[in-house]
Formats: C-alpha cells, structure tokens, sequence
C-alpha cells in the first residue's frame, strides 16, 4: 500500500511539473525524489501509456507542448522570441541566400529582416512567406508542397524537391531541442528528415534557441551539435551551457535582456 502511495504521489508531482514547465527531465526528479533514474524512467513510460505525457531521451514532455501547432506556438512568450530575433538577424548579410525554416522564433526572425536589406530568403512556411513578402530588398522563394498543419510548413517530397536547386549560404534552422550529446532535433520523423537535408545543403547553420529547449531532446536526430556553426541563446540562458558549446568551436551570441 506505501508504495503504490508513493508511485501515486511521484506521478502526481511529475504531472504539475508538466503543466507548469511543459516538460521535466529523469534526472532531476530522480534526485528530487531520491530514486533511481530507472524508477522514474519507468513512472515516465507509464504515464506515456496512459496518455499524459510523451516520452522523449532524457524526460518528457506535456502533450501540449509537444503537439501546438506554429500559430499557437507563435503566442507564447513573443517579447523573448523578439529580443532573439534581434540578434539573430544581424548574421543576414546583403546578396545572401538564406532559407528560413519553420518555427514561431524564426517567424521573428522573419519579421525582423529590414526593409532596405537585399537578400533572397527561401521558406517552406507560409507564415513566414507573407512576413518578408512586403519588403522591397527580399527576393522571396516558396517550397512547396502539402502544408503540414502541426509543424505549419510543407516537408514532403516536394518541398525537399524544391530545395535540392538550392544552396543557401546561411540556413535558419527550427529545432524542438537542443543538446550537446543528441544536438538539434525534432518531434517529428517528417520534420526531421527536411530539416535534416536542407542542412546538408546549406554553407552554414544558425539556430536561434529559448531557454526551454536547452537540453531537450526530441524524438528524431537533425544534425550533430558541431554542425550549428552559430547559436543564438537568450540572455539569462546558463553561463554552463554557452562555455560547453564555446569549446566546440560554435559561435555563441546571446540576445539583449528586457522588453522588445
């Protein structure tokens, strides 16, 4: 009887850390609750089979968090998303290629571009498409193909048809988590795979990343963590995690603090 208590208890707790974070990782609560990681691997799988949470490497995720779609995530702590983009943006350069993948931080990204600055952005997101395509210096290309409506980009055969005429000199990728073992990765099997090629195809790679995605893994692998040639951190992101990427050799930015 204690110890079905206790497992009630664990699960209890683990499920308010997922509605208040969105996501919570083994090792920390293994420590919390001074069990094995193997204990709370095990509460993990099975609240995944009783449909309250996903599991990813390392933790898990509220199915909130890893099922928004790109106009709702869009809604979430804009002002952060901004003060990244800010920074991010000065690393697009006049008479670049740049491909702007999906994700509701490269959507400021998008919106952040100058008017006057003459580039030619590529993009398998609509959302991002009608934020540059009124502004005078852009050259925009489309990719095309079925949208798929969680992601809020087109990532089929098509779209990656599309992008084998391209060779971006700078790649703005999306990634659902970012870690030094796992690097960039995604949610989804179809996601990954896009984000993957246009990589491979593209002279550099910048991510811009929050906080929350610092040592998420998600389910599929994009690139290695030495293939992001530059990371754009938040400013009050861990001094621990900037110096571990420094010694990689990628070029560390991190935004400005305060209200955009």
């Amino acid at each position: 009887m204690q110890a079905d208590l206790l497992l009630r208890q664990r699960h209890a707790v683990i499920q308010d850390r997922l509605q208040q974070s969105g996501r919570v990782l083994a090792a920390d609560l293994a420590q919390e609750f001074r069990v094995s990681e193997d204990t709370i691997r095990r509460d993990l799988r099975e609240m995944a089979a009783a449909g309250l949470c996903e599991r990813v490497y390392g933790g898990a995720l509220s199915l909130a968090t890893a099922s928004t779609s790109l106009s709702e995530r869009v809604t979430v702590a804009p002002q952060r998303k901004v003060m990244l983009a800010k920074a991010a943006v000065g690393f697009l350069k006049t008479g670049m290629t740049v491909f702007i993948d999906a994700g509701s931080t490269n959507l400021a990204i998008a919106k952040a571009i100058p008017a006057d600055l003459h580039l030619t952005v590529a993009t398998n997101t609509p959302l991002i498409a009608a934020a540059v395509m009124d502004k005078p210096g852009v050259t925009l290309l489309l990719i095309g193909g079925k949208v798929d409506r969680q992601v809020g980009a087109a990532i089929g055969a098509k779209a990656q048809r599309d992008v084998e005429v391209l060779r971006p000199d700078l790649c703005v990728l999306g990634a659902c988590g970012v870690d030094i073992d796992a690097g960039l990765t995604a949610f989804g099997f179809e996601d990954a795979e896009f984000k993957r090629f246009v990589a491979g195809r593209s002279v550099s790679v910048l991510a811009a990343v929050n906080n929350e995605k610092l040592g998420l893994v998600g389910s599929h692998a994009v690139i290695p963590i030495d293939a992001c040639a530059t990371l754009v951190l938040e400013h009050d992101a861990p001094a621990a995690a900037g110096d571990v990427y420094g010694l990689l050799g990628i070029t560390l930015v991190r935004s400005e603090p305060g209200v955009a």
